[in-house]
């Protein structure tokens, strides 16, 4: 490690900018963030500068004078001219500033690192000058890892410390402050209930302890696979999760953004082979939420669409457990984006529909001939194996032989197959290419088509 890092106190010291475009500009942004006095060195300023310098928030010094760096805490130079840059950090090093050249790390003494912002968290990123884009790559994984509320909730914290100090025994304030950040109120405030988490924490520093921890149980979508499509929430979810129920659908690496410390359970759904019954992964997720234990049920694509969510949500109410859907990308959404196509289309398709290929044992198959109409767009999940049956079911309704279909397997992840038919060919196509589930028969019936099936049935009369 070459440099070392460390947070500066800038309150009430001076840093200087010399230069008046937008890289300084930049780096004028961050500065402002703080509490520092700014001193912008150039003979012209661009109108962001400019704004700064009419608002009182900075000094202009057009040229350079005995005083522009006296007592300069940072200086930062990028005025587009290489040899004058190397001069004016030779000045600032004189009057024992620390400077940065911007984009010139051999002339730097330090570094501006990739921050992430939840003030008062900050989160520091540096490569040394060596590979800025990925500090900023690096950043943007943190950003989805802190709740956008974390910075605020942290404040009212420090707010309360000598409340707690005064109300909470010391060898419990360890166990005080766990609460607080994995808590009820935590939770509270990040879902924006912030007077009910302020109201909370104040509840239990009168009480004069913690209370004990309710449990809570997430169904959380896992998307159709690819761990970077999972909305901020699940992640959040996940690193919270004190135990983790998950399916032979979700991948590994979604698994790898929770705790280490999380316990997972495999529970092995599969279609027509089902080795956890759906009442025993009921029971299972309520006992842990009743030992207080945060409980993430985590599903392939959205936990709304085909993921018996109504059975978990019915047993964790009646258990009395609160219990929250977080939506995920489903397996339809994806497969259209993967494609590069739209799942309506102005003037084609203005329906779109999900629907499935598998019931319940013992209830009535859907009825596909209400699917057959001009303008939809049709997802069969669960379906693979009925391929045949969808078929003639919509083509007996009146849908075209030549209905354009898509059919994806496996979608977003690396073993992701597509193949493209027709309504006519589509249960030849799955046997043909062997396609297996998890796969999506993705049927269009576009307006067009049936306008030119009218007109060959008019002709042929």
């Amino acid at each position: 490690m070459k440099n070392f890092p460390m947070f500066l106190r800038m309150d009430g010291r001076r840093v200087v900018l010399c230069g008046g475009g937008e890289e300084v500009a930049r780096k004028a942004r961050l500065i402002l963030k703080t509490e520092a006095r700014i001193t912008i060195l150039a003979d012209h300023l661009d109108p962001e500068l400019s704004a700064l310098v009419a608002s009182g928030r900075a000094d202009h010094h057009i040229s350079l004078q005995d005083e522009t760096f006296r007592d300069a805490a940072l200086v930062f130079i990028g005025t587009g001219d290489d040899d004058l840059d190397l001069d004016l950090a030779g000045v600032a090093r004189a009057a024992g500033a620390v400077v940065n050249v911007i984009d010139r790390p051999e002339l730097c003494d330090a570094f501006t690192p990739s921050i992430v912002d939840r003030d008062p968290v900050v989160v520091a990123i540096g490569t040394e000058g060596a590979a800025p884009v990925l500090g900023r790559a690096i950043k943007t994984e943190i950003e989805t890892m802190l709740a956008p509320r974390l910075g605020s909730f942290v404040a009212l914290a420090g707010r309360l410390r000598g409340a707690v100090a005064q109300a909470i025994p010391h060898a419990a304030r360890r166990g005080f402050w766990e609460w607080a950040f994995s808590g009820e109120a935590y939770r509270a405030h990040l879902d924006g209930r912030e007077r009910e988490a302020a109201r909370l924490l104040k509840a239990a520093i009168a009480d004069g302890h913690s209370p004990e921890s309710k449990g809570h149980i997430a169904l959380v979508g896992a998307g159709p696979g690819a761990r970077d499509l999972l909305t901020i929430r699940a992640v959040k979810r996940l690193q919270q999760a004190d135990v983790i129920f998950y399916d032979r659908l979700v991948d590994p690496e979604v698994l790898e953004l929770a705790r280490r410390d999380a316990d997972r359970v495999y529970v092995g759904k599969e279609v027509g082979a089902c080795a956890w019954p759906q009442d025993k992964i009921d029971r299972l997720i309520v006992a842990e939420a009743l030992q207080g234990k945060r409980v993430v049920r985590l599903k392939s694509g959205d936990p709304s669409v085909f993921g018996r969510a109504s059975e978990e949500i019915a047993a964790a109410q009646t258990a009395g457990i609160e219990i929250e859907i977080v939506p995920g990308i489903t397996a339809a959404s994806a497969a259209a984006a993967t494609l590069g196509r739209p799942l309506t289309e102005r003037g084609e398709t203005d329906t779109f529909v999900i629907t499935t290929g598998t019931c319940r044992p013992g209830d009535a198959e859907p009825d596909h001939a209400l699917l057959a109409r001009p303008g939809t767009s049709i997802a069969f999940y669960m379906a693979v194996e009925k391929a045949a049956q969808v078929q003639a079911d919509l083509i007996a309704a009146g849908a075209p032989a030549a209905c354009p279909v898509d059919i994806v397997a496996s979608v977003c992840t690396d073993r992701q197959s597509h193949v493209e038919t027709t309504l006519g060919h589509m249960a030849e196509t799955v046997t043909t290419h062997g396609i297996r589930s998890p796969a999506l028969l993705m049927v269009r019936y576009p307006k067009s088509l049936a306008v030119s099936a009218s007109l060959e049935k008019q002709t042929a009369a």
